[in-house]
């Protein structure tokens, strides 16, 4: 499925100081691996095909919500499988950990990456941290109510993973043959200055759009969804 995105009366919003969050003390029974938010739903069994360009080449990354689940610090968390291609090559997977608060919040608790050689080697897990883990916490991915102006952290491991988000718009798109809600979001991280991304959200499917806006050349559309 060949995807087609119409943005109309979008307008960026100017960076507010907004509200940043990150984890600390959480409550495990606030807690389900059951991620719902309509603005990032994880159904079991549903696959995402994005293609487009990363790192300057040609790239396809498919992610997979997986039918199992993780427990880490106490606190269930859905599973997502993500799989990054160039030029029809493995060259990097990813296990995503994902849990939702009772009111709605969706929450990042970590990930294990690894980065392939052509021969299928690991060449380096950097960026891998798990919530309690050498003082890693876990941060807000997606806000039960978002709002423009917000920022919040999406992850920390000081030195290792620092992803950090806000809200900069909330606007309609046209998705398909309809038009839906939309939510788009700028990204950066303190470890790389200079690298400004934004993602698009559309409201009951998910990320369905990611470019780069400065400090690299990247971008991966939805091209694909199966079992949602």
């Amino acid at each position: 499925m060949r995807t087609t995105i119409l943005l109309f009366g979008l307008v960026l919003i100017a960076v507010l100081a907004g509200d940043v969050r990150a984890a600390g003390n959480l409550d495990p029974a606030r807690f389900s691996a059951r991620v719902d938010n309509p603005w990032f739903p994880l159904k079991p069994g549903t696959r995402y095909i994005y293609s487009g360009v990363k790192e300057g080449r040609a790239a396809r990354d498919v992610v997979t919500v997986a039918h199992g689940t993780k427990t880490i610090a106490g606190v269930p968390c859905a599973v997502v499988e993500d799989r990054l291609y160039r030029a029809g090559r493995l060259v990097e997977r990813t296990s995503d950990w994902y849990s939702q608060d009772r009111e709605g919040n969706v929450w990042y608790f970590g990930e294990a990456t690894a980065e392939l050689d052509r021969h299928g080697r690991v060449t380096s897990t950097e960026g891998s941290w798990k919530d309690g883990v050498h003082g890693a916490r876990a941060g807000i991915f997606m806000p039960a109510h978002p709002r423009v102006g917000r920022s919040y952290v999406q992850e920390l491991y000081r030195g290792h993973a620092e992803d950090h988000a806000q809200i900069i718009g909330l606007f309609d798109a046209v998705f398909g043959p309809r038009a839906k809600h939309a939510l788009l979001t700028k990204e950066w991280t303190p470890l790389e200055p200079g690298i400004v991304g934004h993602k698009l959200y559309v409201r009951g499917i998910g990320q369905v759009l990611e470019r780069s806006v400065s400090g690299e050349n990247e971008t991966l559309e939805l091209v694909s969804l199966r079992g949602a």
